[in-house]
């Protein structure tokens, strides 16, 4: 009888402890979720599979590249008759992304494209950074960079240093192909 119940109590505690967690959905989940669901793309892969010439890296950049192990990316290919969908699905991932643990980095639009970067940490020991970028007519896609002694300075960065970079296009293709 003791045993049954300490057991309930021990199963009573473990129910409140995952219940108690919070009902935010996480971004990880996010991705979990829908990595195989219609119209979505999923992809992990190590920076390094990115060809790119470092001979003429800064110190600060080749800090910065070497900062980041992995990318994490999901990208949801719209469909122009169901736009609704589309609304939805980014409507979802901008919920997630307005948690207060997503420190704003920067916002701009580029021909259409709306892109955001923010980051979970702070401005010395940044977890992840999150690229999120949409446009209605293609879809969105969402990018988590992981890696170890990342902060915004260094990723600021690594992005100019990729905009600037001559990446081999045909690394990415898989990807801009989903989309066309």
């Amino acid at each position: 009888m003791k045993r049954t119940i300490k057991l309930l109590a021990i199963a009573l505690i473990t129910a409140v402890s995952f219940t108690s967690c919070g009902n935010d959905v996480s971004l990880q989940r996010y991705f979990v979720d829908h990595q195989e669901t219609k119209n979505f793309i999923s992809q992990d892969f190590p920076l390094s599979m990115i060809e790119i010439d470092k001979s003429n890296f800064t110190e600060a950049q080749e800090e910065a590249y070497n900062s980041v192990d992995k990318l994490n990316f999901l990208g949801y290919k719209s469909d122009s008759t169901d736009l609704e969908t589309f609304n939805t699905e980014v409507a979802k991932v901008k919920a997630i992304l307005s948690n207060s643990k997503y420190n704003d980095l920067m916002e701009f639009s580029d021909r259409g494209n709306k892109i955001a970067v923010k980051y979970l940490g702070d401005d010395e020991d940044t977890d992840e950074f999150i690229v999120f970028g949409s446009h209605t007519e293609m879809g969105f896609g969402i990018v988590r960079v992981l890696g170890d002694d990342m902060n915004p300075e260094k990723m600021i960065t690594l992005m100019e240093t990729m905009k600037q970079a001559d990446l081999d296009k045909a690394q990415l293709d898989n990807i801009m192909n989903f989309f066309k």
